[in-house]
C-alpha cells in the first residue's frame, strides 16, 4: 500500500474542501478536512460499487451522518468521478447539486440526505437490517457492507443510544461505522460537554470496537480489513482525527484543533487559505484541481471495481439461472411491485376500533408481502401492529428471516431505521406507536418526506378518548401539526405526506391499500383506541363506498339540496351521522362527509369538491383536535367545533360528555350556527 499516495489524495480533498467553503463564504471545513483520510481510504480501496451502474443492488452503501461535512463527501466523490470541479465551485449555491447538506442522489453516490445529527447513522442501521433480511431470503448473492460515518455530535445525539443498542443486539456484522473523533464540536471542545468512554459504551452494546490514528491510511486500512472479517458484531472504528488538519495561519502557525474552524471559512477562523493550501501541497493560484496522483489512484480503483463487479454479476447470473423463482421474486422486490392482495378478504368485525381494523389489514399483509418489515416501540399489543407479528416472528441475532422489529422504547430510532430500510431498496416498512409519541418522531418523518420515502407510520390512540391515561397521553394538537405536511410539496413538486384518519373499519382497509400503493411519500395513519360504529352504506356495500377515501373526502350520508354539510374525519364522523339523522327529523337536511385526507381532498377538481361541499351551503366541522385541523377544508360560511385544551383522566365516554362531544350538544351547536 502506498501511504504517501493515499495521503496526497486526502490532502487534495482537503484543499478542495477549503476552496469550496471559502468560495461559498459559508460551510464547515474543519471536520471535513480531518475526516478526509478515512473517506479517501474507504472509497479508493474498499467500498464496492459499480462505476457504470450507481443503482447496482448489491453495492456497498455509505451513509453520512454529519451532513455539515458535505464538502468532504463531495471532494471524495469528485475524485471518484461523480462530481465535476465546476460543480464543486457551486457549493451551497442556488440550483447546485452540491447543496450545503447532502441530498439523496444515488446516481451521484449519495445514499441519504443528512443534516439533523444522529439520523444518518441510524438509517445505516436500517440499511444493514434490510441487507441481512434479504440475505436470509436469497443468500449471500445479495450481500454487501453498509458503512456509516458519525461525528462527535452524532454520538451525543440521543438517537445514537437506540441505534447502538439495536445494532448490537441484532449482531449486524455487515455494519461498519467510522467515528470521526476530533475532540472539537461547533462551539466547544468535546471535553467541555462530556467525559463518557465511548468505546466502553459501544462494547457494552455488543459492538466490535477498534481505535486507530484516524489520519494514518495504513492504520485505517487495517481497521477496515479487520471490520470486514467480523462475523458476529457491528464494528465501530474510532478514528482519532485532527480538526482542520493542515490548516495554518499566515505566519505558518498551526490552526489544527481550533474550534473556530468548525463552522466557517478558514479565513474567518483565523487561518490563512493560501498558506493552508501550500501546506497541503497545493497551488493557491490553482486550488480547483484533481492531482495526477489522485486521478491515478481512483482510476486504478475504478478498474479494480469493474473486475469485482463483473465477478459478482457473473455469480448472480449463475444463481438466477439455478433459482429462477427466487430471482423473479427478487426482481419484483427491486422494482417495487406489490403482489396481488384482495383487501376484501380482511377479517373485519362489526364496529371495530380502527387500530383493530388496522391489525386485521396488517395480518393480511404479513401473509402476502414477504419484503415488509413492521416495527413497534414496545407497544405492538396496543398499537395492534401485532396483527403483523402474529403471522411472522421477530428479527433476532442470527435469524433475520422474521419480519418484525421490536425496537424497544425508542420511537425516533425506530422511525429512522425505517427510513434506512426503504433507502436500501427492495423493501416496504411500517412502524407504530401512540399518536402522542409522534412528537418524538417528527424530525424523522420530515426526513422521510424530504427524501420521498414511502414509510408507513401507524399512530393509534388518536384523541382525548385515550381516556383514563390522561392528558399526557391524549393527543390534541398533533393532527393539526402532522397535517401541515399535507400543505407542503416535496422537492418533486408532489405532496410531502399522505395523512389518513379513517372513520371506521372499512375506511381503514381502504386507507391501508392507499398507503401500500403510495410510493411517493410517507403515509401517516391516525387510528382510534376505542370501538367506532360502522358508517351507514346507501348501497349496502360499506367497503366499496369507503374507497371514496381515494379522493381524500367523500359523502357518507347524502342529502338532496342540503342545508348544511357536516365535515369530520375519524371518530367524529359516526357522531355526525347520528346528528344528521336527528336534524332530519326536525326538517334540517344535513349532508355528512368524511375527510380521511384533507390534503388529498383539496387536490381534487373544483367540481368534485363542490359535489361533496356545495359552494353555497354552510359547513360545520367537528374534530377532537384543534379546530385549526379542519380550517383548510372550510369555505364560505363555516364553523368548526374542536378541542382547545389539554385533556383529562376519565373514561372516554365521560370525557365525551364533559367536553361536549355528544349528539345533543353538537346538534345544539349546529342549530345555533344555522340560526345566525
Amino acid at each position: 500500500m502506498d501511504s504517501t499516495k493515499l495521503t496526497k489524495a486526502a490532502d487534495n480533498v482537503r484543499v478542495l474542501i477549503a476552496a469550496m467553503v471559502e468560495k461559498a463564504k459559508s460551510g464547515h471545513p474543519g471536520g471535513s478536512m480531518g475526516g478526509a483520510d478515512f473517506t479517501n481510504v474507504l472509497y479508493s480501496k474498499y467500498l464496492v460499487y459499480d462505476p457504470e451502474d450507481p443503482r447496482w443492488f448489491c453495492r456497498d452503501r455509505f451513509f453520512l451522518d454529519p451532513g455539515h461535512m458535505s464538502p468532504m463527501l463531495y471532494g471524495v466523490l469528485a475524485l471518484a468521478g461523480k462530481f465535476s470541479i465546476d460543480e464543486l465551485k457551486e457549493f451551497r449555491q442556488w440550483g447546485s447539486v452540491t447543496s450545503g447538506h447532502p441530498e439523496l442522489d444515488v446516481e451521484r453516490g449519495i445514499e441519504n440526505s443528512s443534516g439533523p445529527l444522529g439520523q444518518g447513522h441510524v438509517m445505516a442501521v436500517g440499511s444493514a437490517i434490510a441487507e441481512r433480511f434479504l440475505v436470509a431470503q436469497f443468500g449471500e448473492v445479495v450481500s454487501h457492507k453498509t458503512y456509516a460515518f458519525i461525528s462527535d455530535g452524532g454520538i451525543q445525539e440521543e438517537i445514537s443510544q437506540g441505534a447502538g443498542r439495536i445494532a448490537g443486539y441484532l449482531g449486524l456484522s455487515n455494519l461498519i461505522m467510522f467515528y470521526d473523533s476530533n475532540d472539537v464540536q461547533l462551539s466547544t471542545k468535546v471535553n467541555e460537554v462530556t467525559c463518557e468512554d465511548t468505546a466502553a459504551k459501544y462494547r457494552a452494546w455488543n459492538w466490535n470496537v477498534i481505535e486507530v490514528d484516524g489520519s494514518n491510511p495504513q492504520a485505517l486500512s487495517s481497521a477496515i480489513e479487520l471490520a470486514n472479517l467480523e462475523k458476529e458484531r457491528p464494528t465501530l472504528i474510532i478514528g482519532h482525527t485532527i480538526m482542520a488538519k493542515g490548516a495554518v495561519a499566515a505566519d505558518g502557525t498551526s490552526c489544527e484543533g481550533w474550534v473556530s474552524t468548525h463552522g466557517q471559512p478558514l479565513s474567518k477562523a483565523g487561518a490563512d487559505l493560501a498558506k493552508t493550501v501550500e501546506n497541503l501541497g497545493g497551488d493557491p493560484d490553482d486550488m480547483w484541481k484533481i492531482y495526477d496522483e489522485s486521478a491515478e489512484l481512483y482510476a486504478a480503483r475504478r478498474e479494480e471495481l469493474k473486475s469485482i463487479v463483473a465477478a459478482r454479476r457473473e455469480a448472480f447470473d449463475a444463481w438466477a439461472k439455478a433459482n429462477p423463482e427466487l430471482a423473479a421474486k427478487l426482481e419484483s422486490y427491486i422494482e417495487g411491485r406489490l403482489p396481488e392482495i384482495d383487501y376484501t378478504k380482511t377479517a373485519l368485525k362489526p364496529n371495530m376500533a380502527t387500530r383493530s381494523a388496522s391489525a386485521a389489514v396488517l395480518s393480511l399483509l404479513a401473509e402476502h408481502v414477504d419484503n415488509m418489515i413492521v416495527s413497534s416501540a414496545d407497544l405492538a399489543n396496543s398499537d395492534k401492529t401485532d396483527g403483523f407479528l402474529k403471522k411472522t416472528h421477530a428479527l433476532v441475532r442470527g435469524d433475520y428471516s422474521g419480519k418484525f422489529l421490536h425496537a424497544g422504547v425508542a420511537e425516533m430510532t425506530m422511525a429512522a431505521i425505517m427510513n434506512g430500510i426503504i433507502l436500501h431498496g427492495g423493501m416496504h416498512a411500517a412502524c407504530g406507536t401512540f399518536f402522542v409519541f409522534s412528537d418524538y418522531m417528527k424530525p424523522v418523518i420530515r426526513m422521510s418526506a424530504l427524501m420521498e420515502l414511502p414509510v408507513k407510520y401507524v399512530f393509534t390512540h388518536d384523541a382525548f378518548r385515550v381516556g383514563e391515561d390522561g392528558p399526557t397521553h391524549q393527543p390534541v394538537e398533533h393532527e393539526a401539526q402532522i397535517r401541515l405536511m399535507e400543505q407542503m410539496s416535496n422537492l418533486s413538486g408532489k405532496p410531502s405526506a399522505l395523512v389518513l384518519r379513517p372513520a371506521d373499519s372499512a375506511e381503514t382497509v381502504a386507507c391501508w391499500q392507499m398507503a401500500m400503493e403510495n410510493k411517493e411519500c410517507p403515509t401517516v395513519m391516525i387510528l382510534s383506541r376505542q370501538d367506532l360504529e360502522d358508517l351507514p352504506a346507501a348501497s349496502g356495500d360499506r367497503l366499496a363506498e369507503a374507497y371514496g377515501a381515494r379522493k381524500g373526502g367523500y359523502v357518507v350520508c347524502p342529502a338532496e339540496n342540503p342545508d348544511v354539510v357536516l365535515a369530520a374525519n375519524g371518530s367524529e364522523v359516526s357522531l355526525l351521522c347520528k346528528v344528521a339523522e336527528a336534524l332530519g327529523a326536525k326538517g334540517i337536511k344535513a349532508q355528512v362527509a368524511s375527510f380521511p385526507s384533507i390534503g388529498l381532498f383539496n387536490a381534487q377538481s373544483e367540481d368534485y369538491r363542490n359535489s361533496v361541499m356545495p359552494a353555497s351551503v354552510k359547513v360545520f366541522g367537528l374534530t377532537a383536535g384543534l379546530p385549526s385541523t379542519l380550517y383548510p377544508l372550510m369555505k364560505g360560511d363555516w364553523k368548526v367545533y374542536g378541542f382547545e385544551r389539554f385533556g383529562a383522566s376519565a373514561p372516554y365516554k365521560v370525557l365525551d360528555e364533559k367536553f361536549g362531544f355528544t349528539e345533543a350538544n353538537i346538534m345544539s351547536e349546529i342549530e345555533a350556527f344555522l340560526a345566525k
